[in-house]
């Protein structure tokens, strides 16, 4: 069953005195569905009665906050199933609500709970709640309850140190193509900016030894007296026997008797 977002299970279940506030962090069930007054263990002797008060998760953050997987009404002598504790009083744990039978719940970690109580609801005997699945009777009253898929445990979210949130998570500027950031390109440009002004007016000249002299990709004058040899021609000018270092090499040297 689906119960939406905004639903939270219970997390527990106490008895409290109709004469006193719930305990804190609780809220009774005063009255049952068809609105009568739901008051448990009222008699002569103990004229008040008792609220059953139910208190809710808070919030998703701590996987070990127990949630409330199951009730189960027994006779009042019976042993407790195993994970069961009985519904008490936290202010008189000798309290009765009931001469015949008790109340016990089952209280799961949040993050090893498949399913949880979401809410109790309390009717006459023979009324219906559509929605709720009966537990049992206690006290004269029908007792109901609506379990869903408990909800995951919702990570809490880590403190950042004073260092950590001292650090830059921006992405820096990206270099220019040319491979220099852009406050370094901005001081070259600023610097080649004074440097035209400073030469605005000044003739330019050539040097008189590059004057006549071309530039372009035809001028050959400086490779004139260049003479370019074939193969043979410097295998020849260079052509070496070694025949000095043969003849050492070919010496013997003496014999020692």
């Amino acid at each position: 069953m689906d119960l939406g977002h905004d639903a939270a299970p219970l997390t527990g279940l106490v008895w409290s005195s109709a004469s006193a506030a719930p305990p804190r962090g609780f809220s009774a069930i005063s009255c049952t569905v068809e609105g009568a007054p739901a008051s448990f263990g009222k008699s002569f002797a103990q004229k008040s009665g008792y609220f059953l008060c139910l208190s809710t998760l808070g919030n998703l953050e701590n996987p070990q906050e127990n949630v409330v997987a199951d009730i189960q009404i027994l006779v009042d002598k019976s042993p407790l199933p195993p994970g069961f504790s009985p519904v008490c009083d936290p202010l008189d744990s000798k309290a009765s609500m009931s001469k015949k039978k008790r109340m016990c719940v089952k209280l799961v970690p949040l993050g090893a709970a498949d399913t949880a109580v979401f809410d109790i609801r309390l009717s006459g005997k023979t009324k219906t709640v559509p929605g709720y699945l009966r537990v049992g009777d206690m006290g004269g009253f029908a007792i109901w309850c609506k379990k869903a898929k408990a909800p995951r445990p919702v990570p809490k979210p880590r403190a950042l140190s004073r260092d950590m949130q001292g650090l830059s998570l921006d992405t820096p500027n990206k270099p220019s193509k040319g491979g220099f950031p852009e406050r370094t390109l901005s001081r070259l440009g600023s610097r080649a900016s004074t440097l035209r002004r400073t030469m605005d007016g000044v003739p330019f000249t050539l040097h008189p030894r590059f004057e006549g002299k071309s530039c372009g990709p035809l001028a050959f004058s400086a490779f004139a007296d260049l003479t370019i040899k074939s193969l043979a021609d410097i295998e020849e000018e260079y052509n070496y026997g070694f025949v000095v270092e043969k003849t050492a090499a070919a010496r013997l040297p003496p014999s020692v008797s």
